[in-house]
């Protein structure tokens, strides 16, 4: 089944000091499941990366080395965007847009969602949508 993966995820796909099972569980299911991801994804992935060169954390070939890699994984953009429900799930969940951008698409295609993002995490299990790699 597909999933919506977000850029809390990636990060622990591409930064060599970021770990967590539940980013273990979504990078394993892109075997056999399409990861999607709305429109803003690749600009969040590009800041993190950029953000983690002015820390010291990458340098200019691990940012290109860490887009080339992405680039080659299962993940669909998604450019439609329900702007009613977007809206709707950002005022009632206190979400910034972007992070509700990501609870819309999962709701819209009734699919899961993968994130380490607390509040995320806890506005999609407000609205039923199952979270990948979460423990019951």
């Amino acid at each position: 089944m597909p999933f919506v993966v977000d850029a809390s995820i990636a990060a622990c796909w591409l930064l060599p000091d970021e770990a967590d099972a539940r980013a273990d569980t979504a990078y394993d299911r892109l075997d056999d499941d399409r990861a999607v991801a709305p429109g803003l994804w690749w600009f969040e992935i590009r800041n993190l990366l950029i953000t983690s060169e002015r820390r010291g954390r990458l340098d200019a070939a691990a940012t290109r080395h860490a887009l080339e890699l992405l680039t080659g994984f299962a993940v669909a953009i998604d450019n439609a965007c329900d702007e009613t429900m977007l809206l709707g799930l950002a005022r009632k969940h206190r979400l910034s847009v972007y992070d509700a951008a990501y609870l819309e698409l999962a709701l819209r295609e009734r699919i899961p969602l993968a994130t380490l993002d607390k509040q995320l995490a806890a506005a999609a299990m407000a609205e039923r949508v199952t979270l990948v790699g979460a423990t019951p």
